[in-house]
């Protein structure tokens, strides 16, 4: 059985925003053939320069991405919390991310997707 859940370093390498989104078109192509439902990103948040510049491109990339209905939704990681909208439809879908160990936690350097 596939996994619910696949989670992308796309921080790793420090990659620019232009190779991390191609990097990222890939890995939710990967997801999805393998019949993953959602897919935990991790693209830093800006300590080092470079994530932040990673977690503005990934989200602008996910919210046309969303508009095109290529993604149902996205989370990002500092919402990813039983207590927000878009959360709680992720975990409807995919009951199995309750036991994220980011869930709550207010992780500026993630962002949760649902395929």
């Amino acid at each position: 059985m596939a996994a619910i859940l696949m989670t992308v370093n796309l921080e790793e390498g420090m990659p620019t925003v232009p190779q991390a989104q191609s990097r990222l078109i890939a890995e939710l192509g990967r997801a999805r053939a393998s019949g993953a439902k959602a897919v935990k990103l991790i693209h830093g948040y800006g300590s080092s320069g470079v994530g932040g510049k990673l977690k503005i491109g990934v989200r602008q990339f996910l919210s046309t991405k969303k508009r095109q209905n290529k993604i149902q939704t996205f989370v990002a990681g500092e919402e990813w919390d039983i207590f927000d909208e878009e959360s709680r439809r992720l975990l409807a879908d995919c009951p199995d991310l309750a036991k994220d160990r980011d869930l709550g936690r207010g992780n500026p350097g993630i962002t949760m997707v649902l395929l």
